[in-house]
C-alpha cells in the first residue's frame, strides 16, 4: 500500500522522480535556496521608485532628457558625499529642475544602504578541449 502512494506522488512506476545517476557523476540538489536580507532588499526598492518618481518629476515635459540611469552602487562605492554629489551633479546637468533638493534628498537615502553583492558563479567545466 506504502509503495503505491509513493508511486502516485512520484509520477512514475517505482516513486523515481528522475533517472538514475551513471556512476562517477554527482547528483545536483534539487533545490537551492538563497537568503537574502529582504529589509535591506525592500529598502533598495523604494530607493530606485523614489529616485524614478524624483525624475520623472524634475524632468517634466522633457522625459527623453532623463538619464538613463542612476547607479546606485556606484554612488555608494565612492567615498565622500561631495564626491556623490559631484557625479550626480554631472548626470543631472541637463536638468532645468530643482537638483540640489534632490541631491540632497538622495545622499540622505544612501546613508545605510549597503552596496549589492554580485554573486559569481564559476563557468560550468566543459568538454576538454582536443
Amino acid at each position: 500500500m506504502a509503495a503505491n502512494r509513493v508511486g502516485r506522488r512520484g509520477g512514475s512506476p517505482g516513486g523515481s522522480r528522475c533517472p538514475r545517476t551513471p556512476p562517477g557523476l554527482q547528483r545536483r540538489p534539487e533545490r537551492v535556496t538563497v537568503k537574502y536580507n529582504r529589509r535591506e532588499l525592500q529598502r533598495r526598492l523604494d530607493t530606485e521608485r523614489w529616485i524614478d518618481g524624483r525624475l520623472e518629476e524634475l524632468y517634466r515635459g522633457r522625459e527623453g532628457d532623463i538619464p538613463a540611469e542612476l547607479n546606485i552602487d556606484e554612488l555608494l562605492e565612492l567615498e565622500t558625499d561631495e564626491e556623490r554629489a559631484q557625479k550626480l551633479r554631472v548626470e543631472l546637468k541637463s536638468c532645468a529642475g530643482d537638483t540640489q533638493g534632490f541631491i540632497r534628498e538622495l545622499l540622505a537615502q544612501l546613508k545605510g544602504l549597503q552596496k549589492q553583492q554580485v554573486l559569481q558563479h564559476p563557468p560550468p567545466p566543459g568538454p576538454p578541449n582536443m
